[in-house]
């Protein structure tokens, strides 16, 4: 097969040596995006954990007492903030080791970062089965976190750097389907450890040394990235792992020279990333790399993710019912994620955000509607069951426009847009970000839906509408773009070519291995 060649803003050409998609690139990444298991795993077995009759009796007796109460308000039934610390903290721990993973990805690379969260989420995974108390569930999901946080650092970042560039998109989204394969499982798991007394709960947070389990597994299987190896000094294994990845019979002596160069580049600038990461030189980047994970979480779909059957008990459905709603709505969110693997590559970036971003706009603002004229109406602190069917739907609706944009991109685009010199700096704070407000939604959700109630959704819902703007109006398309030729799309967007170094801002990018 051909190889292809781009030709970059410095006028310089940027070669991919080809080969197609080999069956080591396949399992290397997959061994890869099956980091996502932990994020979402975690994800879906906390909502479920926290509204578990055998749960809240052992830690939160009085949110159960509470919630049984006829005159108590249906927003506020879980409004107790040590058990929504029982959901967040797990954020907060994970935004301060990705920080930590950055600095220790240059010294021993993505795959042995990758190695060592798992470790620490099986270690995590094993405190909170046995907890005994609150600080012990504390503890666990620190550690859950700990481990999370260098798997989110190393695993999007791997999978941009191994794909070839014109899949990279598919490539890179294959770490949200694990993340959306791990909540189904955890949501399916919680269904059937529901119906067990007393200690059910146990087993649904002790399951999560599965997924922990198969990426140290899968860790020792797979190489590191050429790019990793390169910048710790090993360039014959970077030729090598580049070599097995594009396939025997691929020519990648252009694409690793391309590596090689860039790699070089980011050496000579390598004190100072963080600060280089503030300058005007590099501030096109920091804006979309912010903007991405900053608006993610307003999308207000962390918040449904992991508390849906909260909120599913909130409208007026048992608890295993309210279970069984969160599985529906995690098997939407496959089937989203895997459509949008599909066609990522083929509509480009921009598109699939617009559009996601306008159909969750729309399903939350009817949601809004519905609990404002139904939810604690009609002589009930619930609504009727047709109304709450309605919310389940609507939900199904929001999270399968999410899937199909926010949800994978969020991770696509922050890791395939930064220059290798600030590459990790720059995903770093990418994730720190997103965790430390993802620790901050999950801390006040109760209570804002305790004080706010419907209207949280509108809140929600005017977010989408100013990130919707924002992604037509500031987002570069960077789908089939090699890494090494990515400032092209800079240069030609008609607001961030001005913060653009190089002066040939007119440059095209031609691609000669479109099809």
């Amino acid at each position: 097969m051909a190889g292809g060649g781009f030709v970059g803003a410095d006028g310089g050409a940027h070669h991919y040596g080809g080969g197609g998609v080999t069956f080591s690139v396949v399992v290397t990444s997959l061994m890869a995006a099956s980091c996502g298991l932990i994020y979402g795993y975690d994800s879906g077995v906390t909502g479920g954990v926290t509204q578990m009759d055998s749960f809240l009796s052992k830690f939160f007796p009085e949110v159960q007492s509470g919630r049984k109460s006829a005159r108590s308000d249906p927003y506020c039934k879980y409004d107790n903030q040590w058990l929504t610390a029982f959901s967040s903290s797990l954020f907060i721990a994970a935004a301060l080791s990705s920080l930590v993973a950055s600095r220790v990805t240059k010294k021993i690379g993505r795959q042995a970062i990758m190695l060592l969260g798992g470790a620490m989420f099986l270690a995590g995974s094993i405190v909170n089965a046995a907890a005994a108390n609150i600080a012990m569930l504390i503890v666990g999901r620190m550690i859950l976190g700990f481990g999370l946080g260098f798997t989110l650092q190393a695993a999007p970042v791997y999978l941009s750097e191994t794909a070839p560039p014109k899949w990279r998109g598919a490539f890179t989204s294959a770490y949200n389907t694990f993340v959306v394969i791990g909540i189904l499982s955890a949501t399916i798991t919680n269904y059937f450890t529901n119906r067990i007394p007393g200690w059910g709960w146990r087993v649904s947070l002790g399951l999560a040394a599965a997924p922990g389990v198969i990426i140290i597994v899968g860790a020792f299987f797979v190489p590191d990235t050429p790019s990793s190896l390169v910048l710790r000094g090993h360039p014959d294994r970077a030729r090598a792992a580049l070599q097995r990845i594009r396939g025997h019979h691929a020519d990648v002596d252009a694409e690793f020279k391309d590596i090689v160069r860039a790699v070089d580049e980011a050496r000579q600038n390598d004190a100072g990333a963080y600060r280089r990461l503030f300058s005007k030189e590099y501030r096109h980047y920091l804006a979309v790399g912010l903007a991405i994970p900053v608006f993610y979480q307003f999308t207000g779909m962390i918040v449904i993710s992991v508390f849906s059957p909260v909120l599913f008990r909130t409208v007026g459905f048992n608890s295993q019912k309210a279970i069984l709603g969160s599985v529906i709505n995690s098997i939407t969110n496959l089937v989203a994620t895997v459509l949008s693997t599909f066609v990522m590559d083929r509509t480009g970036r921009r598109f699939l955000f617009i559009i996601g971003g306008i159909g969750m706009m729309i399903c939350e603002v009817a949601i809004s509607w519905v609990m404002a004229g139904h939810l604690g109406k009609h002589q009930g602190v619930t609504m009727q069951r047709s109304y709450a069917t309605g919310v389940l739907v609507l939900i199904c609706m929001c999270t399968f426009s999410f899937g199909l944009s926010w949800a994978p991109l969020r991770w696509v685009v922050p890791s395939e847009i930064y220059p290798v010199e600030i590459r990790s700096a720059g995903q770093a704070i990418s994730i720190s970000v997103a965790l430390c407000l993802g620790f901050a939604e999950l801390q006040v959700f109760i209570a804002l839906l305790c004080a706010m109630k419907y209207g949280v959704f509108l809140f929600y819902a005017g977010w989408l509408l100013i990130m919707t703007i924002f992604m037509a109006a500031f987002l570069p398309e960077t789908k089939g773009v090699p890494l090494e030729a990515m400032q092209s799309v800079w240069t030609r967007h008609w607001y961030w070519k001005r913060f653009v170094r190089d002066t040939k801002q007119g440059s095209q990018i031609n691609n000669v291995n479109n099809n």
